[in-house]
């Protein structure tokens, strides 16, 4: 698999290369990727994982690819976000630090409890962080379904303000059956505590500069397949193989954004001194009929793929050019296409054997 291409800054980042980076969830899909370009950036990583046994898988993969990574990625083990004092050794010499670990699975029985839960995970981690004088910024990990229900063929509008308030009515509403409410209570868990960690920022006032990502479906390679939960990007793999198709129903036309350029978008809203910032992970379009098709073109020796019916498309219209401005700081001029993505992204699992 190629090694990720340095980051060139368009101006001096507030947080200088060499600093101690803090990445919570690394061994995810998400959190191995921003690690990986923070150490192409010439940052220094210290991953959190919840067993450092069970992730041991990567510091030599972060060896195969950056080859001073054994000086400058460290891994450490935070069995429970919640509690306290979890994170009093972790945040040690950080400068940054970048939340992806989640509790939150998609299957949701009881929305208070698992928000609940979440938010005291999350202000254990940033309440930690606003006691440690050396931490410049904080980039908290949430989902564009925090602000919207993706609907094909809809013309929906939104904005840095807009939260998913019809997926809350939905996921409260006693009439419905959990089949008809679908992956409503899960984006209501999303908006909500996403809601509940700004509420925490402006009543606590951390020194450190604030940013929340909304990322939509992350396609792209799964830097190693055989020990990684391949996650979002799992889901090609599925649809190459035609599994999980009741899954994929799921989750209609929207967009998505390649992992390599997810990685880059945390670093700058880490590094380049923004905050306040609701930033919108959303680089193209995609259904996962247009996936299938592109899949069917790299491999057309593959007879045995399954059929999709036509979904239809996205029409949201995303008013905000954050994500755009900062994709430019770090020096990328354009995203990394859909086709591009799903290449790679079976070119890494196929490669592996784990197809």
């Amino acid at each position: 698999m190629s090694q990720p291409l340095p980051i060139k800054f368009s101006k001096p980042p507030a947080i200088p290369r060499d600093s101690l980076i803090l990445i919570t969830g690394v061994n995810g899909l998400i959190g191995s990727h921003v690690a990986d370009q923070a150490l192409a950036a010439g940052y220094r990583v210290r991953g959190t994982v919840r067993s450092k046994e069970r992730c041991a898988w990567l510091e030599p993969l972060f060896a195969s690819r950056h080859a001073d990574s054994a000086d400058r990625f460290e891994l450490v083990e935070v069995p429970v976000l919640a509690a306290e004092g979890a994170w009093d050794d972790a945040l040690l010499g950080v400068a940054g630090v970048v939340s992806v670990a989640t509790s939150t699975g998609m299957r949701v029985t009881d929305v208070d409890k698992e928000v609940q839960e979440s938010v005291a995970e999350y202000i254990n981690l940033f309440a930690a962080a606003k006691a440690q004088p050396g931490v410049k910024a904080v980039v908290f990990t949430s989902s564009a379904w925090a602000a919207w229900i993706p609907e094909p063929n809809v013309a929906t509008v939104v904005n840095e303000q807009s939260y998913n308030d019809r997926a809350v009515q939905i996921a409260a509403d006693e009439t419905l059956s959990p089949q008809e409410k679908g992956l409503a209570p899960f984006m209501t868990i999303k908006a909500r505590v996403e809601k509940a960690v700004w509420d925490w920022v402006e009543r606590e006032k951390p020194v450190y500069a604030f940013n929340s990502l909304l990322l939509d479906t992350v396609i792209g390679p799964i830097l190693d397949p055989k020990n990684q939960p391949a996650s979002t990007a799992g889901m090609v793999r599925s649809l190459y193989r035609g599994e999980n198709l009741g899954l994929l129903g799921m989750i209609k036309p929207q967009w998505f954004i390649d992992a390599r350029d997810a990685g880059r978008l945390y670093l700058a809203a880490l590094t380049t001194g923004v905050t306040g910032w609701r930033v919108y992970g959303c680089a193209q379009r995609y259904s996962w009929a247009a996936i299938l098709e592109i899949l069917k073109s790299l491999y057309p020796e593959k007879k045995d793929f399954v059929n999709l019916p036509d979904a239809g498309w996205d029409h949201t219209d995303i008013q905000s050019d954050k994500h755009e401005l900062l994709l430019r700081v770090a020096g990328q001029a354009e995203w990394t296409s859909l086709e591009q993505s799903v290449r790679d992204t079976a070119e890494s699992f196929l490669s592996r054997g784990s197809s």
